[in-house]
């Protein structure tokens, strides 16, 4: 006990003398110091750096020590396109208050306004990026935070593009209050565990609004996903919860408002689907709850690719879906109950709130559009009204256990 609490006296000490020993640097035309790089190699560790406004053309900047570097005014540091601007291989480094243009692009190397590597205890804040080719780009790097900051790209073409922020291999890290534009993905995360991801806006996207492989743990809340190529993907992770995310206007052949591939133990709750082609595509994804969801005016609000298994569907509501549940197998252990449906014409004489009949999602429609999608044209003829009654009554394509048997009279919210 007494070793343990002289180091930590120890470490406290030099954290003190740091502190105390610790200046500001200015950067500006008329300063002593006239250039990024040079601050930072004058710098001792504690320092803050303070870039006056104005335009620093530099590029291929390394921070290898704890500073603070803030901008005045949004100073603009323009890397000419001649490669990476900013990275950062030093713990307790903070940036705040950038204006970073011009990224280099690269076929071989990932260059980004800022990438920080191997390092602990990080801030990116009031950042903003144009002209990129990656915005920020965090490599085995933990415990740290990215907020309130400003990626807007131009990209044109998935090949020559990168992504807005991205993780790979990192833990505990908090995205939060960014806005991402124009992009390949807005947000971008590969092996990385216990992220939260909280009130960004990430549209007009190249492909992804939020794309993420192989990351366990974390948390998406309160986020915007509109109008992105193909809307959001979770691939191949456990124990996600989405809650409170806006999933709207992501049209096109292939496009859906969530991509679930491999999606394992997950909670996707109190979250709007709107105007997408498909709300949530799933495939391979099991014990899953999707509850609280609002499910409007979309081509399809739940489409099942196959093998979900044990996954729950309840308390949401599915609004004016031209299908609201799409299936490829004859086979359904997933429950659906206590969902609002408004294309449901049964009736309550009890006068529960509940329907006293169950209510059948699947529509066999759905079924021959997914096996022969030119019959779309087909959709409103009185021919198809006819054999999804017929279905309905006897099902020899659907499931015939896919039920809400406790269909909900009136919408949630109302």
């Amino acid at each position: 006990m007494i070793k343990l609490l002289k180091k930590t006296l120890f470490v406290l000490s030099l954290f003190w003398g740091l502190q105390l020993f610790a200046q500001t640097i200015e950067v500006c035309s008329n300063c002593d110091v006239t250039s990024l790089q040079d601050a930072i190699n004058t710098a001792v560790a504690g320092d803050t750096i303070l870039v006056k406004k104005g335009t620093y053309k530099e590029y291929n900047i390394v921070v290898d020590k704890p500073l603070t570097i803030k901008g005045e005014n949004f100073p603009v540091i323009d890397g000419e396109d001649q490669g990476e601007i900013i990275r950062v291989v030093s713990d307790n480094v903070t940036i705040d208050g950038l204006f970073i243009i011009n990224v280099g692009t690269s076929y071989t190397s990932d260059h980004a306004a800022i990438r920080v590597v191997r390092s602990e205890n990080f801030l990116i804040q009031n950042v903003v990026l144009e002209k990129l080719f990656f915005g920020i780009y965090i490599e085995k790097s933990n415990n740290g935070r990215i907020y309130h900051n400003k990626v807007i790209g131009d990209a044109q073409d998935e090949y020559n593009s990168g992504n807005g922020i991205q993780l790979w291999y990192s833990k505990n890290i908090v995205v939060e209050k960014n806005i991402v534009q124009k992009v390949r993905d807005g947000i971008y995360l590969e092996f990385s565990d216990h992220i939260i991801i909280n009130d960004n806006v990430s549209t007009d996207n190249l492909r992804y609004g939020l794309h993420f492989m192989f990351s366990n743990d974390d948390l998406y809340t309160n986020n915007t996903f509109e109008n992105n190529g193909a809307g959001v993907a979770v691939m191949f992770s456990k124990r996600i919860k989405m809650l409170n995310n806006t999933f709207k206007k992501n049209w096109g052949t292939a496009a859906f408002g969530l991509l679930l591939k491999e999606i394992n133990d997950a909670e996707i709750k109190d979250n709007v689907f709107e105007e997408n082609t498909v709300a949530i595509n799933i495939e391979g994804s099991n014990r899953v709850m999707y509850s609280g969801n609002d499910f409007i005016s979309n081509g399809y609000a739940i489409k099942v690719l196959g093998a979900c298994y044990t996954n729950t569907f309840e308390k949401n509501n599915f609004l004016y879906n031209s299908f609201d549940v799409s299936y490829h197998s004859k086979i359904n252990d997933n429950i659906f109950r206590h969902n609002y449906w408004s294309s449901y014409t049964g009736y309550d004489l009890d006068k529960d709130g509940i329907g006293d009949v169950p209510y059948r999602p699947v529509k066999l429609f759905s079924y021959i559009v997914n096996k022969t999608p030119e019959t779309i044209i087909l959709m409103r003829s009185l021919f198809i009204d006819i054999i999804d009654f017929s279905e309905k009554v006897s099902p020899v394509f659907t499931p015939d256990n896919l039920l809400d048997m406790t269909p909900q009279i009136k919408r949630y919210n109302d």
